[in-house]
């Protein structure tokens, strides 16, 4: 059975960092490129960043471009987001997704208040 499951979401402060993490299981993940996507609450999915299946290249939204890291340890079967400098715009529900056919997991709750 596929299946991604996110952790590491959480309540922050504005300017506070959190890293989300997602472990993939039931498929060959070292060959995957895989994303994170969000969504705000009464918003549609947002796309986040992108890494190829080795990990060499990366891609992010403007938005988030210079805050956020995005990474992946094909050994663990395990996707990572470092997250930077948080705003309160980047509240959200995080999933991570294949990039191939979108399937994503449950997501985690990200939410930056004071």
């Amino acid at each position: 059975e596929v299946q991604l499951v996110e952790s590491g979401g959480g309540l922050v402060q504005p300017g506070g960092s959190l890293r989300l993490s997602c472990a993939a299981s039931g498929f060959t993940f070292n060959s995957i490129p895989m994303k994170w996507v969000r969504q705000a609450p009464g918003k549609g999915l947002e796309w986040v960043s992108t890494i190829t299946s080795s990990g060499r290249f990366t891609s992010y939204a403007d938005s988030v471009k210079g805050r956020f890291a995005i990474s992946r340890n094909n050994a663990k079967n395990t996707l990572y987001l470092q997250m930077n400098s948080l705003k309160p715009e980047d509240t959200a529900m995080y999933y991570c997704a294949r990039d191939t056919d979108d399937l994503r997991g449950q997501g985690t709750q990200v939410t930056v208040s004071s």
